[in-house]
């Protein structure tokens, strides 16, 4: 054998992977095309998620209570934070990490991998950490952002119909994001589509909007481009971060999923017990739904879901293997909701297509 493990795609999943699982002795090889490139991604969690192996310095500002908004204000009860992205991946060292700048042409489960360039390579285990491509049928989301001097409070999303959208358009919301060193990052954000709204058009939503609120613009630090798929990944043992399913798909969050599921899988646990499975497919339902909804009732959904208890919406957010507290959550979501809101959801869960797209 090569290795005891060897990682496939060194994004922050796979880099946390290979990070801790030679922190705990174990020989490791690591794969992808460009080791060295840095990251230019905004990343955000909430904070109970991260393990307490994670160096603190990797945080680069908390919010304590940020706010949402969906055709109200809401105060949220639990503390969201912004990474510093350099920091983040430098501190996930990979000194003791044998690294290869190739693509992974096959991977043999489930011990061998055949690199583009190079001889094949064997390990007790083999993980698979390359992300997801994007496909037509894919649901994905999108967002454009731009980052601008001067502090903003943190709001979580804001569905205030000041874009420019016209009725019965797929809505976006705004994101907005102190970073902590007298930025804010503004980002106009398409949660979920099939197909998503495309960045032209999101920027144009964006502009729109900050001419509206008087914001200035003028002198941009940094703009941002996000799109990714939502759907794709496979719940089983083997893959890793968005490949491995750990991808929120019914709000795209996942790089604190793997943070705190590094460990567990570098030592060999499994990552899907039933209830993750159920979960799984719940948060699946849930992407359904939104995807289902039309697009006048998006922002009074968000109004019952952030009317919910605090420990119902972290349970949902956050409970990767909490069945119980994922279904408490949508079950109160669901009887709270109108009638017309809970035909729709429970037609979308049965996998019936909308039809008022």
């Amino acid at each position: 054998m090569d290795a005891d493990l060897i990682v496939c795609g060194l994004g922050p999943a796979g880099r946390a992977l290979a990070h801790r699982a030679a922190r705990r002795g174990l020989s490791v090889i690591a794969i992808d095309p460009r080791p060295e490139r840095r990251w230019q991604a905004t990343y955000a969690a909430w904070a109970d998620e991260l393990p307490d192996w994670l160096a603190p310095r990797v945080v680069a500002a908390v919010t304590d209570r940020p706010r949402a908004r969906g055709t109200r204000w809401f105060t949220l009860s639990r503390a969201y934070l912004v990474f510093d992205t350099a920091a983040l991946q430098d501190s996930l060292d990979l000194a003791a990490v044998r690294v290869i700048a190739d693509r992974v042409a096959e991977i043999d489960w489930p011990g061998r991998v055949r690199p583009a360039s190079g001889a094949p390579l064997t390990a007790h285990r083999i993980v698979d950490a390359r992300g997801l491509a994007r496909r037509p049928r894919r649901a994905e989301q999108t967002a454009y952002g731009v980052v601008l001097r001067g502090e903003a409070p943190t709001v979580f999303m804001d569905w205030l119909p000041d874009n420019g959208a016209a009725p019965g358009e797929l809505p976006s919301f705004l994101y907005t994001l102190a970073l902590g060193d007298g930025r804010t990052l503004y980002e106009e954000t398409c949660l979920a589509g099939r197909p998503a709204l495309g960045l032209d058009l999101l920027r144009q939503r964006l502009e729109y909007r900050l001419h509206a609120r008087a914001i200035e613009f003028d002198d941009i630090d940094v703009t941002e481009r996000v799109r990714f798929p939502l759907e794709g990944g496979v719940a089983r043992e083997g893959r890793f971060g968005t490949a491995g399913a750990l991808l929120h798909p019914a709000t795209g969050y996942s790089v604190a999923a793997a943070l705190s599921a590094a460990d567990p899988v570098a030592a060999g646990q499994p990552l899907w017990p039933a209830s993750a499975r159920a979960v799984h497919a719940l948060r699946t339902a849930g992407l359904r739904a939104l995807l289902a909804l039309p697009p006048h009732d998006v922002a009074p959904f968000f109004d019952t879901f952030f009317e919910l208890p605090p420990q119902l919406q972290r349970a949902y957010l956050s409970g990767r293997a909490d069945l119980r507290g994922t279904a408490a959550a949508m079950s109160a979501l669901f009887r709270a909701l109108p009638g017309r809101h809970r035909r729709i959801l429970a037609t979308a869960a049965a996998g019936v297509p909308p039809r008022h797209r």
